[in-house]
């Protein structure tokens, strides 16, 4: 009678082993899973946020966002990876919206001519040019901003110069993203073409930026 026993007990404690390693793998698998799932958040946020750089809007938060989102990964805190991952995604997606909407608000305000001239047709662009560079002073309107001041025929009829309105007038503008109705800017009309390339390309890699923040690439570029 033992002999039988003693196998049930075997049996049982046989079973339990199995099942605490079925336990075990599935606890480690879940894990895994869940690591899989932040790595893939932090990926796509990368992802949308170096296309919001490309075309000049990052957010200055979106990097922290992600650098958090890494860091809680690196603590196993996987929940909060994610969130944060995602959160960093929207603000780098919203960032590229807000571009293309500055940008076909620009194009909305051209003539038909001007649209061509983007388009590469001389003719128009000779029309264009001839059309630009025609005021030395612009007064701040609501809802103006330096890349749509610097879009307008009058001004320089390209939004990538906006920088040299901001060099012109750094007296009176401490941060590039934020000016006043009723401010009276200097318009440079008789900048160098190595003056207007700086201030294209600083348009174009200006990386993050902020309202209310002056960036320091900002700095950079008006000490050049």
């Amino acid at each position: 009678m033992r002999t039988p026993a003693r196998l049930i007990s075997v049996a049982f404690l046989s079973l339990g082993l199995m099942a605490g390693c079925a336990t075990t793998e599935d606890t480690g698998s879940s894990t895994n899973d869940a690591t899989a799932a932040a790595e893939q958040a932090i990926a796509s946020a990368k992802a949308a946020n170096t296309d919001a750089k490309a075309v000049g809007y990052e957010w200055r938060d979106t990097g922290k966002l992600i650098k958090k989102a890494e860091a809680a990964l690196a603590d196993g805190n996987t929940d909060e990876a994610i969130k944060l991952a995602n959160k960093a995604q929207a603000q780098a997606e919203d960032a590229i919206k807000q571009q293309a909407a500055e940008h076909q608000k620009y194009l909305d305000s051209l003539s038909a001519a001007d649209r061509a001239a983007l388009s590469g047709s001389s003719l128009a662009q000779d029309s264009n040019q001839s059309a630009a560079g025609k005021v030395s002073s612009y007064s701040v309107q609501g809802g103006d901003n330096l890349w749509n001041i610097s879009g307008k025929d009058e001004v320089y009829a390209n939004p990538y110069q906006w920088p040299l309105i901001y060099k012109t007038n750094r007296s009176q503008i401490k941060d590039a993203d934020l000016i006043r109705p009723g401010q009276v800017l200097d318009i440079d009309q008789n900048a160098s073409s190595a003056e207007i390339n700086a201030a294209i390309n600083h348009a174009k890699t200006r990386g993050a930026w902020s309202v209310g923040d002056v960036e320091q690439s900002d700095l950079d570029y008006l000490n050049k």
